[in-house]
């Protein structure tokens, strides 16, 4: 594999529309470049008999019960909007009739 140059930094740093300074394209072609070689040595390693997964951890979804509880917060929670009409939240018509 060729070297990456500052050129093909410059080109995905257009296509990116990030703005690098010569020391910023320098340093990414440099890093780039560990990058690609840090690949090339996990390439070599045999897969073969690994499983396949999706995560390094496993993860579980914690569930609480669902519960009907009753609320006497409706006057509370109407103040809060920009304006009501008895108990329901008062909104501007949108639909012609």
């Amino acid at each position: 594999m060729t070297k990456i140059n500052n050129e093909e930094v410059k080109k995905v740093a257009h296509l990116a529309r990030l703005e690098l300074n010569e020391h910023e394209i320098n340093n990414h072609a440099e890093q780039l470049e560990k990058i690609l070689e840090y690949i090339k040595q996990l390439e070599k390693i045999d897969t073969n008999d690994v499983p396949s997964t999706t995560r390094a951890i496993e993860v579980t979804n914690v569930f609480r019960k669902d519960e009907n509880k009753n609320s006497d917060s409706t006057d509370e929670l109407l103040e809060l909007g920009p304006s009501r009409e008895d108990k329901y939240f008062k909104v501007p018509k949108i639909i012609s009739e």
